[in-house]
């Protein structure tokens, strides 16, 4: 079996590590459904197109340790990635913002697989306060601290126009809230002790765009 080690929630990874174990684990879940009992970093590998070097120096980071010409027993590399990673603990969340793409997020269970459970709304268009959207009801702004407070929500979610996101941020910060995760191309100044994570859909467009046009030049 994988090596056992403590709890490693603690350690602060490299950026690009952190962003690559959520390949591994996905891939991981997959193998489980087939009934894997055992993996090698080189089929990792040749599946995520990630080097066999790099897949065993992030695991390493975790403690974690395959065995010689067996490799990494599926389901337990799997328990302590989800682990590791918080997938595997409820996070309450607030959503700002429940237009098109804030009701988009509101409405994917999925991200309750992840550990994020967003438990309420919040949004300026009276004609959605006091509606539901996935069961999670939309309240009006001047209900935020309260609703932080009474839900125990630890993460701040952002996708309101560019021109508010500043002014969210500073709202979130001051109810209390740890984290926040911001969708808008904004990028937001936050205090110290407060996370912060960016994913702007339109810087992901730039980078493709921009690939497609070279591609073209070929």
């Amino acid at each position: 079996m994988t090596e056992k080690t403590t709890t490693t929630t603690t350690i602060q990874l490299p950026e690009p590590t952190l962003r690559r174990l959520p390949w591994y684990l996905a891939y991981l879940s997959t193998l489980k459904k087939s009934e894997t009992e055992y993996i090698s970093t080189t089929r990792i590998a040749e599946a995520l197109d990630v080097d066999p070097s790099q897949i065993a120096k992030d695991l390493s980071f975790l403690g974690i340790r395959g065995k010689t010409r067996i490799g990494y027993q599926v389901d337990a590399l799997e328990d302590k990635l989800r682990d590791f990673l918080g997938f595997g603990r409820r996070h309450n969340a607030i959503m700002v913002g429940a237009g098109s793409l804030g009701a988009a997020l509101i409405a994917d269970s999925g991200l309750q697989r992840y550990g994020l459970n967003i438990v309420a709304g919040i949004d300026v268009n009276v004609s959605l306060i006091g509606s539901k959207i996935n069961g999670v009801e939309i309240f009006s702004p001047e209900r935020l601290a309260e609703l932080v407070d009474r839900l125990g929500v630890v993460i701040g979610i952002i996708a309101v126009p560019v021109d508010s996101a500043q002014s969210v941020s500073d709202l979130l910060s001051s109810a209390g809230i740890k984290a926040i995760w911001n969708f808008t191309p904004s990028r937001i100044r936050v205090p110290e002790g407060v996370v912060i994570a960016n994913t702007s859909i339109y810087s992901h467009l730039a980078v493709m765009y921009n690939r497609l046009s070279l591609r073209d030049l070929q």
